[in-house]
């Protein structure tokens, strides 16, 4: 197996790929990204449409400010989406919904694969789907979310875990659109989590209150110290107007916390390797 890796690369980066123990991310914009684990790649959120578009929802307008950094056809072989919810186009638009018809599974909220059909199957808190791949078995697990304030969310939303079943101890938790609250601690509590991908920006939309939907940098710090082995990585921040809370927001309150240095931030169209730490000791 070693030998179908390139001679340049160095022996422990061959292991690291090999064994589950490095990650890479290929940042697309907003909520999307592919993320290819020990053979298998799975996508988020798919939102592919170009920048300037108005996407209305009863006396919801959404704007789109980006374009993603790259197409679904230079992706290659998507294994299956991670769709937090389907029911707001900054997590699925247009070019996005079409982008499930063609991908094996679609693993989203129960309410959400009772729309979808077809190839979508929804999951509840805590429930779990293995995913064979290469003689190993990745499990998906659903996790809480809530999509802004309590009694004042925007409808289901899921979280998920990933982890190669005989590795559990090597947990990879995308948040989906949450804030902080008891459930994303309960995650916290419930799983080894390495690598922690949160959705932040601090998403508000007029019509519907003053509250932010998403993870504030407050938030994120809170998540941060509950996932006290995790690199973070800060996603579904930018590319949409109702964002108000930039990278450069987010980065300063991390710094002021003494947490600077466990942020992991993703380039636009990059893919980049993260390792994640055999145990506790040297997050990123």
């Amino acid at each position: 197996m070693l030998a179908k890796f390139s001679v340049s690369l160095p022996l422990a980066r061959i292991v690291a790929i090999v064994s589950g123990h490095e990650i890479r991310i290929t940042y697309i914009g907003g909520p999307t990204a592919l993320f290819d684990w020990g053979g298998v790649r799975l996508l988020t959120d798919p939102a592919f449409d170009p920048a300037g578009g108005e996407y209305r929802t009863g006396p919801v307008v959404l704007t789109k400010t980006a374009s993603p950094a790259r197409t679904p056809e230079s992706l290659g072989r998507i294994d299956g989406v991670l769709l937090s919810h389907d029911h707001h186009f900054d997590n699925l638009d247009h070019s996005g919904r079409k982008l499930l018809e063609g991908v094996p599974r679609v693993l989203t909220t129960s309410a959400g694969a009772e729309r979808l059909g077809g190839n979508a199957f929804g999951l509840a808190n805590w429930q779990a789907v293995e995913i064979p791949v290469a003689g190993r078995v990745l499990r998906v697990t659903g996790t809480p979310a809530r999509h802004g304030p309590a009694h004042l969310d925007r409808g289901p939303v899921t979280g998920f875990i990933l982890a190669f079943t005989d590795a559990p101890d090597q947990a990879v938790y995308i948040s989906g659109d949450t804030v902080w609250y008891e459930g994303v601690a309960e995650v916290a509590r419930r799983f080894p989590v390495r690598l922690a991908v949160l959705f932040m920006g601090a998403a508000r939309v007029g019509a519907v209150g003053p509250h932010p939907l998403t993870m504030t940098a407050a938030d994120g710090i809170e998540a941060a110290r509950a996932f006290s082995n995790a690199t973070i990585v800060p996603l579904h921040y930018e590319g949409w107007a109702h964002f108000t809370e930039s990278r450069e927001a987010i980065g300063r309150a991390f710094n002021d916390a003494g947490l600077g240095r466990r942020v992991r931030w993703m380039e636009l169209g990059a893919t980049a390797p993260i390792p994640l730490p055999f145990n506790g000791a040297g997050c990123a």
